[in-house]
């Protein structure tokens, strides 16, 4: 059997061991290499001849010109035929030469951070081995094999391997030398693990590093005054314990003659306590993220720039919690883990997915001649990563069924780090993991986990003790609110259940980026289909909180609002609860202002006492005069200094509340209908007479309002296959077919009033729509009233519909009105179940800035409670508009059918117009892409509506 088929893991490598930073010369290999792909593997070795090109390392072969990249969620892109690959395999020769001078030879070690996916390497025309585990480090002996001077490092790359069956992991499959390459002097010192706890009761911190060495090795920590023999426990009183609230880390090291390693080492104790995971002896609770590594232009291959990027804007958004899914990532990613303080689920390299297609026969998880390759990344795993006390849980894999396999890693993992915990979701017997999971449940399950009154699983319904462990398990969310495009909503919902009960301790949203691909010199970021392949996972990897060039999405600014670690509530009493697990709030500054119409009109300071975590305190309602105008107290809690990840002032929690309502203004007097041949004239609206439409609004030329009840679907309305989602329902309603026939226009001495049926094709169902317009002086008020009529609730032979994605009005206007200021709800897009972030005040955009860059566009960007809204000209002409009740406010140069259409940003085109939506309501969002659709309480009902616009001129 070909060594890339085969079940052996790696031949010729190095025992796993952690990654250290050692004094020891080394010498980085990255940069240029000379490069030739093939359709399927070649024989022989890799030899550079005249047609041979370049690339660079790290990176993918097929984001440099060379095939192109693949997307599916779960299906496997080759026939299911473990562990053999088709014969169609590109596979990629890489080779380096490079120069020795006084590097010592002997014992010298080549490591490779990650290889896609299997891949066998020649030093100076000798083979040094092969491996497998594509997110895992392999090393090799060979100073044996070097000579001073010019040396040729060849490396043959397989695209395809028994291990791809292993990494079915819902991303691009990129091959190629993804991360670094790194000729290394022979380690003296080969290994060294760190066991650093902290007693919360005493204070104090217990230390032991064992070290493997070629000499006897002494430890040192002198901030704490410390210099110790490896394997020798030492307790200090009186340190300061890691937390990722507080990542407190002192510098060690360890030496022996001719080489130091340097050390990060915290403090702290992770345990099961009463059926609750803590961590320095309080229940630790995940404000978490899945995160796969990406970069829009260079996949995997990322920067430590990019590692920090995304750590910063995750501390700067309340997550304090990672999960690699679904591997585990570059080492230099937990590095700053440790330093900027986030709680790692640490995840193996393993995911057999595809297995679902042959209803799990074959899957290497419950076949024990995978166990060693299984092992083997599992060591990999936890030999690279157990020196970070970031690091708390070691999960086995994801998304790979139930099988005796995961019995050995659990054991083994145990008896080697007796000190974490083990996870792992899809068993559902959780017989080897030390946490209850599931992933995208409905709240009510989650509900029912949280008072463990939940259905016993099928898997342990035969099995009284397994099902007595499992109801006794801590429960994680590992995946949920799926953020694929517009979403996730329901947010708030996840978080109220989640921190109401013990047992339910956190989750992990899915997921951080969009894996969205930018390839040289396009515009478009690119999906699963893009390329032509018959079998892709379309969009599922446009999913992240992140858009693909790292700006945040309204979905992340939500989800931040959501995650507060500290919650003010009130007004009266106005209270502060702490919510963090270790610190109290000395480190926070808390400021309100209060603003009448969006105007502030005071400001100040609230003295506070610390509140120690878990703790409320209450202050006075900061005094205000009277007034007539509405009247809204910001609360604000900021850092009050710097931090590494955000400047001093950067805010962690907010709230608003509503003092005062504006009083109704006296109705003023009506002005009258004037006839004039075709035209009808009432105040600053002029009416075709046949239709009843407003053809001019104080002087600018416009078409509509007409009642709109169509958005462009978002892929969370799509469903998932056409599960949970709603826009087959509306379709088959005809509500992306709507045609308005007026009935009757009729004038009365100071009133318009336009009766139409708004209908589908082909169906009974219609929504009767009367339009009342009045006017005044210096205003033109517009009534709507919707009555739903027909068989909404569906007929022998068409379904039932029981929402509509809209209610509101479309109207189109001149493209010169691009200046949208408004007061309400902003700054960004919000919508009935993701409001959470929208805070009410003043706000100043253009028509282009309003929209929200979705890789596939979609709904989007609508403001959400909006009191007032002016949409000017240049000049700032133009008109305003007000809402009874508050409004939704969206504007945009291309229809909704345009938006429906485009599968990319570039298919939007600008019109010469402005089309403006004013909605009473919008659907919720839900999370149904993944999970379930919006709920009952944010689902707009078919039902009678009534609200009212009215318009003003503005100069």
């Amino acid at each position: 059997m070909r060594y890339f088929e085969d079940l052996t893991p790696s031949t010729g490598a190095r025992e796993p061991r952690a990654w250290l930073r050692s004094s020891r010369p080394r010498i980085s290999l990255n940069g240029r290499w000379s490069f030739k792909l093939w359709d399927s593997a070649p024989d022989g070795m890799p030899k550079v001849e005249a047609d041979w090109g370049e690339l660079t390392v790290p990176g993918h072969w097929v984001l440099q010109g060379h095939d192109r990249p693949r997307y599916t969620n779960t299906a496997f892109p080759f026939p299911i035929d473990p562990p053999y690959a088709p014969d169609a395999n590109p596979t990629g020769d890489h080779v380096r030469t490079f120069e020795l001078a006084d590097f010592p030879l002997d014992g010298a070690v080549l490591r490779f951070e990650g290889v896609d996916s299997c891949f066998k390497v020649w030093v100076n025309g000798t083979e040094a081995g092969t491996a497998k585990g594509s997110r895992l480090p392999s090393e090799f002996t060979v100073g044996h094999l070097l000579r001073p001077g010019r040396n040729t490092l060849a490396v043959r790359v397989h695209q395809w391997s028994s291990g791809s069956y292993l990494e079915d992991q819902d991303m691009w499959w990129l091959p190629g030398i993804f991360r670094d390459v790194t000729l290394l002097a022979r380690p003296l010192i080969d290994d060294v693990f760190v066991h650093a706890s902290y007693d919360h009761v005493t204070g104090a911190g217990t230390l032991r590093v064992d070290v493997l060495a070629l000499s006897d090795a002494v430890v040192r920590v002198p901030e704490l005054g410390l210099v110790v023999e490896p394997g020798v426990p030492v307790t200090i009183s009186g340190v300061e314990p890691w937390s990722a609230e507080l990542p407190r880390l002192y510098d060690a090291t360890v030496e022996v003659p001719g080489e130091t390693v340097e050390l990060r080492i915290g403090f702290r104790t992770v345990a099961m306590v009463d059926g609750l995971f803590t961590a320095n002896g309080r229940p630790l609770f995940f404000r978490g993220v899945n995160r796969h590594e990406h970069d829009e232009r260079r996949g995997r291959a990322l920067s430590v720039e990019a590692m920090r990027q995304d750590l910063v804007l995750m501390k700067q958004h309340n997550i304090n919690a990672v999960r690699t899914a679904h591997y585990p990532p570059h080492p230099a990613f937990l590095d700053l883990c440790d330093e900027l303080g986030l709680w790692v689920i640490d995840e193996c390299d393993i995911e057999t997915h595809g297995f679902i297609y042959t209803d799990w026969r074959g899957n290497p998880a419950d076949d024990p001649d995978w166990a060693p390759m299984m092992l083997d990344r599992m060591r990999r795993m936890v030999e690279r990563d157990k020196n970070h006390p970031s690091v708390v849980i070691w999960s086995l894999a994801n998304e790979s069924h139930r099988g005796r396999n995961f019995g050995d890693l659990a054991a083994w993992t145990r008896q080697r780090d007796p000190d974490r915990a083990v996870f792992y979701e899809r068993d559902r017997t959780y017989e080897f993991s030390d946490f209850y999971s599931l992933m995208y449940p409905p709240l009510e399950d989650l509900e029912a986990i949280g008072t463990r009154t939940e259905d016993v699983p099928e898997e342990t319904a035969e099995h009284p003790a397994l099902e007595a462990r499992r109801r006794a398990l801590p429960f994680i969310l590992a995946e949920y609110a799926h953020a694929m495009g517009n979403g996730p909503g329901g947010l708030a919902d996840y978080q109220r259940i989640l921190e109401h009960y013990p047992r339910l301790q956190g989750g992990f949203l899915w997921e951080w980026i969009d894996h969205g691909l930018l390839l040289p010199g396009a515009t478009d970021h690119v999906y699963g289909g893009d390329f032509g392949e018959r079998l892709h996972g379309t969009n599922f990897c446009i999913d992240g909180l992140l858009f693909p060039d790292r700006t945040p999405s309204p979905g992340l600014t939500e989800y931040k609002k959501v995650l507060e670690p500290v919650r003010i509530t009130g007004p009266n009493p106005l209270t502060i609860h702490n919510h963090r697990t270790h610190t109290d709030t000395t480190d926070l500054q808390f400021h309100w202002t209060v603003e009448e119409d969006g105007v502030e009109q005071a400001t100040g300071h609230l003295p506070l006492p610390a509140i120690p975590p878990g703790q409320s305190a209450t202050v006075p309602l900061p005094s205000a005069s009277p007034s007539h105008r509405e009247r809204v107290l910001t609360v604000r809690a900021v850092l009050a200094k710097d931090e590494p990840w955000a400047t001093a002032g950067h805010e962690i929690a907010w709230a608003q509340f509503v003092l005062e309502q504006p009083a109704s203004a006296p109705a003023p007097a009506a002005a009258p209908v004037v006839e004039s041949g075709q035209v009808l004239k009432l105040g600053g609206g002029e009416f075709d007479r046949t239709t009843g439409r407003l053809t001019r609004l104080f002087g600018q030329v416009v078409d509509g309002p007409e009642l709109d009840l169509w958005r462009a679907p978002t892929d969370n309305d799509n469903g998932q296959g056409g599960r949970n989602g709603v826009t087959q329902e509306w379709r088959a309603a005809g509500l992306d077919r709507l045609l308005h026939r007026v009935e009757t226009v009729d004038v009365h001495d100071n009133e318009l009033v336009v009766r139409t049926r708004v209908a589908p094709e082909g169906l009974g169902v219609s929504a009767h729509t009367t339009y009342r317009w009045t006017a005044n002086d210096d205003t033109l008020q517009l009534t709507v009233d919707v009555q739903p009529e027909g068989e909404w609730s569906g007929t022998a032979v068409t379904p039932r519909c029981s929402s509509w994605p809209r209610v509101g009005v479309r109207l189109t206007l001149p493209s010169a009105l691009e200046n949208v200021q408004w007061y309400g709800g902003g700054p960004g897009e919000a919508y009935a179940d993701s409001r959470e972030a929208a805070r009410v005040g003043r706000y100043a955009l253009t028509v282009d800035e309003l929209q929200t860059p979705y890789v596939v566009p979609q709904e989007n960007g609508s403001r959400i409670d909006v009191r007032w809204a002016e949409l000017t000209d240049a000049d700032g002409n133009g008109l305003r508009v007000s809402g009874t009740p508050l409004f939704q406010l969206t504007a945009r140069r291309w229809t909704t059918e345009d938006l429906e259409r485009a599968r990319h940003r570039s298919d939007l085109t600008a019109h010469d117009h402005i089309y403006l939506n004013l909605d009473l309501a919008q659907n919720g969002l839900g999370s149904a892409s993944c999970g379930p659709p919006a709920t009952n309480q944010h689902t707009l009902e078919v039902a009678p509506y009534t609200f009212t616009l009215r318009f003003h001129p503005h100069s």
